[in-house]
């Protein structure tokens, strides 16, 4: 567990089901969030009714860590697996930040490592094929583990049936 992750250690617990909400854009900023388990997607409604997801949490992140420092949230949080998250009051969170410079430094380099992660995506997007999107992903991050491939199919923007069929050419 990193340091700034155990600052939530017997903070309040929260269960959701997936479809459920934990926060709505512009609702005010009151909690930090990390992620136990399942999934939660940071979602920007948009005007023809669809959605523009900015991030996916999963277990061991940080729930909108950026909105520290905002008056309100700037997405929606919808649950994508059923999830628990544990939660403290923004202010106690970031008084526990001052008093632990290590805690404070390890959400800095968790938070440079997404900012890395993001820019690579927002790199292999910028491929029109599935092949030169699957290189890119294999060079950067390699083979998944077992059950991986569906995190990878999002993670460069394709559907699974796509990304299964360049696999089973790739095999041929």
């Amino acid at each position: 567990m990193l340091e700034w992750q155990k600052i939530f250690d017997g903070s309040l617990e929260r269960s959701l089901k997936a479809g459920a909400t934990l926060f709505r854009r512009e609702d005010p900023v009151k909690f930090m969030y990390l992620v136990r388990s399942g999934q939660i997607a940071l979602e920007r409604p948009m005007t023809d009714g669809s959605a523009l997801t900015l991030h996916i949490a999963s277990e061991g992140m940080a729930l909108a860590e950026a909105s520290l420092f905002a008056n309100a949230y700037h997405c929606d949080a919808i649950v994508r697996q059923p999830a628990i998250v544990v939660y403290l009051p923004k202010a106690a969170f970031l008084a526990e930040l001052q008093k632990s410079p290590k805690a404070a430094l390890g959400l800095i380099e968790t938070s440079a490592r997404e900012v890395q992660a993001q820019r690579a995506r927002i790199e292999i997007l910028r491929f029109r094929r599935v092949s030169d999107r699957l290189d890119a992903w294999l060079d950067l991050f390699g083979e998944p583990a077992k059950g991986g491939w569906v995190r990878v199919a999002d993670g460069i923007g394709v559907s699974q049936p796509a990304l299964y069929r360049e696999i089973a050419r790739r095999r041929q």
